[in-house]
């Protein structure tokens, strides 16, 4: 089952049987997201579209964490999916399927999920509820919440992984990012400790290979073209991924740093409490 919205110059669509992604966002009839090899790919643990990432976004740095009491061994848990280097990336909620609609208007989309199964728990040992709320209100709000279900705090790590693609050819495309640090990589792509703060900068994507992780203060707005992507207080990270040849650039708006949960770099939600976070897409002009 497909869910479309319609909201002005603005259309989307999600699946809430594939892990609620959202497979379609047109601006004026355009087509901005990239479903790369499609669907089935993303059935398949590769990332496509619009997919939330849960309950981490990109990869840990090993397959065992302890945070917030709880010591997590992911060796032997199934339904992982894994990266070039053999890490657990992206967490458990690609394409899984179990979201109940609790809200559908003609612009509106509202969806949950309760995050207590033993399988998912074996990855992530944190019953919590997830909520996404999506409006197209003269343009796209994204909103996520996480809401602990048992006595424990959860440690919050998601993200969002857009592919966004523009009209006309990839290298000419007109990026802006806002004052930010850098956060360096290992050759894992896992963070060093080491950052550097980069002033504002705005110029052509070209055809170099990006794929950057940034840590944001102050200004969250990212230009893409003739839009801009602002992410809301809640989201504090972003990775930029846009490597050689391809037709997209994601700017992925994060709650947390890589490897957050091996860190401990992730804030925690009390029960009793809620996090929320929200990213916005509008046209700029």
């Amino acid at each position: 089952m497909s869910i479309e919205l319609h909201g002005g110059e603005w259309e989307a669509t999600f699946l809430p049987e594939l892990g609620m992604l959202g497979s379609s966002l047109t601006f004026r009839g355009i087509e901005l997201l990239s479903l790369r090899s499609g669907l089935d790919s993303y059935r398949q643990g590769h990332t496509v579209g619009l997919p939330l990432l849960a309950p981490w976004a990109n990869r840990l740095s090993a397959f065992h964490f302890d945070i917030a009491g709880a010591k997590v061994d992911l060796q032997d848990v199934e339904g992982l999916h894994f990266d070039e280097h053999g890490l657990p990336i992206h967490g458990t909620m690609t394409a899984q399927p179990g979201w109940e609609i609790t809200r559908r208007e003609r612009s509106r989309l509202t969806a949950r999920y309760a995050y207590e199964s033993e399988q998912l728990l074996a990855a992530f040992p944190f019953p919590h509820e997830l909520v996404i709320d999506v409006e197209l209100d003269g343009g796209v709000r994204v909103g996520t919440t996480v809401t602990p279900l048992g006595d424990h705090a959860v440690p919050v790590s998601f993200g969002w992984h857009p592919y966004f693609k523009l009209p006309g050819n990839r290298e000419t495309w007109m990026i802006g990012l806002p004052s930010l640090r850098r956060l360096e990589l290992d050759a894992r792509g896992i963070p060093t400790g080491r950052e550097e703060a980069q002033p504002p900068r705005r110029g052509q994507l070209g055809r170099g290979i990006h794929d950057d992780h940034y840590a944001l203060d102050g200004n969250r707005s990212f230009m893409l073209g003739e839009f801009d992507l602002t992410f809301g207080p809640g989201y504090r990270y972003a990775q930029i991924f846009a490597p050689t040849g391809s037709d997209f650039v994601a700017i992925e708006p994060m709650t947390a740093p890589t490897d957050a949960l091996r860190s401990g770099r992730c804030p925690l939600v009390r029960p009793g409490g809620q996090f929320e976070a929200t990213f916005t897409l509008r046209a700029n002009g």
